[in-house]
């Protein structure tokens, strides 16, 4: 497991860490099923061109992203996270809404600095399977990929 604290996440992603392991596990899974509720809708650009989002096919559930590095008004590149993911996969649907949020604004560099076992610190070890946690891995390792070549890209 990492041995990043929270002070070496970037902020939202540690409050993200903080909200999960203060809760019981019950909870924890209440919490990640405010995610999934809370996962935007793709933008129209997105949503009429599906072949646009990459799939994660490590996830159990049909799961496909597609990330943005944009400059800010200041010209500093940020980086914006979409998922779309059924409603049927609440699991996969909460894990997608943790990135969206916590990847949201960040810089590339932030993104790629995020521990590749970020989701294994969310405490849901005991709450969902060890397949699902890899699907979450699996899904932040491409984010920061798909984060990487389109900065290289810039």
């Amino acid at each position: 497991m990492s041995d990043a604290t929270p002070a070496d996440l970037p902020e939202t992603l540690a409050g993200i860490r903080e909200d999960f392991v203060a809760l019981s596990v019950a909870d924890r899974l209440q919490l990640l099923l405010e995610f999934a509720n809370d996962l935007p809708d793709l933008p129209a650009r997105y949503a009429d061109h599906p072949e646009l989002l990459e799939p994660v096919p490590e996830c159990q559930a049909p799961i496909a992203f597609f990330t943005e590095v944009t400059p800010d008004d200041e010209g500093t590149p940020r980086v914006q996270f979409f998922a779309s993911a059924p409603p049927s996969a609440p699991t996969s649907r909460g894990f997608a809404g943790i990135l969206a949020e916590g990847l949201a604004n960040l810089t590339p560099e932030q993104v790629a600095a995020v521990p590749g076992d970020y989701p294994m610190t969310l405490g849901l070890a005991e709450a969902v399977s060890a397949l699902r946690l890899r699907g979450m891995s699996a899904l932040l390792a491409r984010a920061k990929a798909q984060v990487e070549q389109h900065s290289r890209a810039r």
